[in-house]
């Protein structure tokens, strides 16, 4: 065999620059959006940052104050309430609904009562449906801003105030959207069961 019939060691032909960067940034967002959802899940306040920020999957959004706008426009807001398996508590809303305009500020509260002969911590998980309204549900007061303690036995009133925002009128895709429901889920603040309800929020 002469040396022009012997194959070269190596045969591929070499990416283009354009190919290699390419890969380059598609490795980078990969590795990004992994380490996102991994730190938001990792714990409560980094999931609620999260979801502030992005909406996601109907979280609701913060707002200092109500919009000087109000529209005549309706949208009735009803409420869930639901508890952890385990979670020694009763939790209800103590309105069921509520009619409102857009950009109306609104105050309702739930009912929260520890029924354990000792203190209990609760954290909760909400979300708005349809998922899509999220964005425009924005809360300036709630007892999910941050733990709930209750002593043995002991009940409190926990209010909300919000408003749908205005610019959900402007929006094409919500002109089918005449019901919100705000829906909350307490679980036992640091348990198992809330670190799997938080997880089973981001795969789905």
């Amino acid at each position: 065999m002469t040396e022009s019939d012997a194959a070269p060691l190596n045969s591929r032909t070499p990416p283009s620059p354009q190919a290699a960067a390419n890969r380059k940034v598609l490795v980078r967002v990969v590795l990004v959006v992994g380490a996102m959802f991994g730190l938001s899940f990792a714990s409560v306040p980094l999931y609620r940052a999260f979801c502030k920020i992005t909406g996601y999957a109907g979280t609701t959004q913060v707002s200092k104050s109500a919009p000087d706008r109000i529209l005549p426009r309706t949208v009735t807001v009803k409420f869930d309430a639901g508890l952890a398996r385990g979670m020694p508590w009763r939790f209800l809303p103590e309105q069921r609904d509520v009619t409102v305009r857009l950009g109306e500020q609104t105050l309702v509260s739930y009912r929260a009562e520890n029924t354990a002969d000792r203190p209990v911590t609760g954290t909760a998980i909400y979300n708005v449906t349809p998922l899509k309204a999220g964005k425009y549900f924005q809360k300036i007061e709630c007892f999910c801003f941050s733990e709930q303690v209750l002593a043995p036995h002991h009940s409190v009133s926990m209010p909300v105030v919000f408003y749908v925002d205005p610019a959900l009128n402007d929006d094409p895709d919500m002109g089918d959207v005449s019901t919100i429901t705000l829906s909350y889920t307490f679980f036992e603040a640091d348990s198992p069961a809330l670190e799997k309800a938080l997880k089973r929020f981001y795969n789905e």
